[in-house]
C-alpha cells in the first residue's frame, strides 16, 4: 500500500501530495467512525452516517494536509534558498 501511495504522490508537488494523503487518512477514519456510529444508532441507515462523517473529515484532512504541505514546502524552499525539486519545475 505504501508503494502505491508513494507512486501516486511522487509526481505531485509537495502541498498537493500532503493534501492527498491527509484526505485519504482523515476521510478513511471519518468514514469508519461514521459506519460505527451509524450501526450503533440505526443500522438500516448506517451508510448515510458514513457520508455524514466521512465527507467533512475528508475536507478537513485535505485542508490540513494542504496547509502543512505548503508550510513544509515553503520552509524547505527558504532554508535552501531555492525551490525544492518537487515544486513542479
Amino acid at each position: 500500500m505504501r508503494t502505491i501511495l508513494r507512486g501516486i504522490t511522487d509526481e505531485l508537488p509537495m502541498p498537493l501530495a500532503w493534501a492527498f494523503r491527509g484526505a485519504l487518512a482523515c476521510g478513511s477514519a471519518g468514514a469508519l467512525a461514521g459506519l460505527i456510529v451509524g450501526l450503533i444508532a440505526y443500522p438500516p441507515t448506517a451508510w448515510f452516517a458514513v457520508f455524514e462523517l466521512g465527507i467533512p473529515a475528508t475536507i478537513a484532512g485535505t485542508l490540513l494536509g494542504l496547509g502543512t504541505g505548503s508550510v513544509t514546502w515553503l520552509l524547505g524552499a527558504t532554508a535552501s534558498g531555492r525551490g525544492k525539486k518537487r515544486d513542479g519545475g
